[in-house]
């Protein structure tokens, strides 16, 4: 097939548009163009007025080696990449060791799928319930103030990821096209096609929790094994290598070949490796606060006389400010149409995250406000970026009355550095609940300056956004791992520990679903080459 790139066409366009425009650029009558489709489309809404969306098209032709030679000196035009997933290796006969994979988010799903579609039969240990449990579980916290410490946001079959946006898009580098087995596995397990092709593709909660299921169905088909409710509590470590894990203190479970798929909130987890001698470093990551506008001001902001365009969808946004103090302040997880939500795995502590449904259709648009923190701002070992985030939310537990509502302040308030006592008209999204008040002292000094000075900013950008009554809920602090596992680039195996293979994001190697599950791929090629001894 041939690819086109960079096919730009109006909003209001229609398919003989799209198909006039394709034998145009490729300079070939109707006739010679035997079928074409969508790879991916965008849209450009720097003119609100005249919004465009722009198309990469996979076209095939009657004599494609032709029509590519009569066009070899046009940019846009080329031969369509192979995309179609390869793999490594097959279990062979002498593959008796099953790799193990602990945590069952994005990246360890699909460290489990890889291997299990290899031969390997991997044993997955979740810490968590399977993802309808969890569900019960967490909504048991939003709407009854019951927390369970195994069982949340955090921990459970889907991982952080299952209630989030579902956000399937990444920036990062990816020539083998490992992202496109993510999402044509995702499409196979219920996910709408057009995460295929549209620009920034998204699932929603509701939609992940099936998908999940479906492909755990499928890893046991294949051999795989899923336990849940096993909590890894000791690593078995002689002379530098894996032998076996403790699981739940009662349990041994010989292997030498284990995927540390953990997530950024398994602390208990991070300190054990670091008691067993695993090579741990500490990194930056961002701390600050979920911000709510009326989502219908974001999409007037971004779309103008366009917004509501069922194209377009609910508008987004990606902002950063680099503060006169030093500090970068940046938006972070964007749900449009969503909900904040109560994302805390330990108790007598608050954490927010976000969420939204493939619908998108809530009131209010939320992201993330946060500002950078790297390891300067909390010297000392390298995990004492988990108690600096520890304090923040606990100091945000104590601010929202402890009883886990989340401490608030309207946006204006707070620039202008007064506390809020009554809501205006944004309504807070947050289960179970806010306490308004001063944010000041939800966070450093540092930061707050920061995020004061963003919002006006950030207003020139989308006209709207320091809107008075538009609503700052405290705090986020697991945007990403405070440490990172490092590992050797060439064997993905720990700097230290052979056997071991750190990945996703609680290993400082991901961050959101799609990445992860691609490193979740890598790692298990890694592991299946060095079982085969390649």
């Amino acid at each position: 097939m041939l690819r086109i790139t960079d096919l730009s066409l109006p909003l209001d366009h229609t398919e003989a548009d799209l198909t006039n425009a394709i034998l145009a650029q490729l300079k070939i009558s109707s006739s010679e163009m035997t079928s074409y489709n969508i790879f991916k489309r965008s849209y450009d809404a720097r003119k609100k007025t005249a919004i465009l969306l722009i198309y990469t098209i996979d076209v095939e032709t009657v004599d494609n080696k032709v029509v590519l030679n009569r066009c070899k000196d046009h940019p846009k035009i080329s031969v369509t990449p192979d995309t179609s997933y390869q793999f490594v290796a097959q279990a062979g006969k002498s593959s008796f060791d099953r790799p193990v994979v602990i945590g069952f988010g994005p990246c360890g799903l699909f460290a489990a799928f890889i291997l299990a579609e290899m031969g390997y039969r991997p044993i997955v240990l979740e810490r968590g319930k399977t993802v309808r449990e969890r569900t019960k579980d967490t909504w048991g916290l939003w709407r009854k103030r019951e927390l369970q410490p195994e069982s949340n946001v955090q921990f459970g079959e889907g991982g952080a990821g299952t209630f989030s946006d579902g956000k399937l898009y990444s920036q990062i580098k990816d020539p083998k096209h490992y992202g496109r087995k993510v999402l044509t596995e995702f499409v196979k397990a219920g996910a709408p096609e057009e995460i295929l092709y549209v620009s920034k593709p998204h699932i929603g909660t509701f939609r992940l929790v099936k998908m999940i299921e479906q492909m755990r169905h499928r890893i046991e088909e294949l051999g795989g094994e899923i336990r849940f409710q096993q909590r890894v509590t000791d690593i078995d470590i002689q002379n530098h290598e894996v032998r076996g894990l403790h699981i739940n203190d009662n349990e041994y479970l010989a292997t030498r070949h284990v995927v540390l798929a953990i997530g950024h909130s398994a602390r208990d987890t991070f300190q054990m490796i670091y008691d067993r001698g695993v090579y741990v470093e500490a990194k930056p990551f961002s701390v600050g606060f979920r911000i709510e506008h009326p989502q219908s001001v974001i999409d007037q902001a971004r779309f103008g006389p366009n917004a509501g365009n069922k194209i377009l969808g609910a508008a987004d946004y990606k902002l950063v400010h680099h503060a006169k103090n030093g500090r970068s302040v940046y938006s972070f997880c964007m749900c449009p149409g969503g909900t904040v939500v109560a994302a805390t795995s330990e108790p007598g502590r608050v954490v927010t995250n976000g969420m939204s449904q493939y619908s998108r259709n809530e009131r209010n648009a939320n992201s993330a406000i946060v500002v950078g923190i790297t390891p300067a701002d909390y010297p000392g070992h390298p995990l004492a970026g988990i108690d600096f985030q520890r304090e923040l939310e606990s100091r945000a537990y104590e601010l929202g009355g402890s009883n886990y509502s989340a401490p608030g302040q309207l946006i204006g308030d707070f620039i202008a550095g007064k506390p809020s006592t009554a809501l205006g008209s944004v309504i807070p999204s947050y289960k179970p609940g806010i306490e308004l008040g001063d944010l000041h002292l939800a966070l450093p000094e540092f930061a707050i300056t920061a995020i004061r000075e963003a919002i006006p900013a950030f207003d020139k950008k989308i006209k709207g956004f320091a809107m008075q009554d538009g609503l700052l809920t405290g705090v986020e602090t697991r945007t990403s791992s405070p440490i990172r596992i490092k590992r050797d680039d060439l064997s993905l195996c720990s700097l230290n520990t052979k056997g071991l293979y750190p990945a996703g994001e609680g290993a400082g190697y991901a961050g959101g679903i799609l990445s992860a599950g691609v490193d979740g791929i890598r790692v298990a090629e890694a592991v299946a080459l060095n079982i085969e001894g390649k």
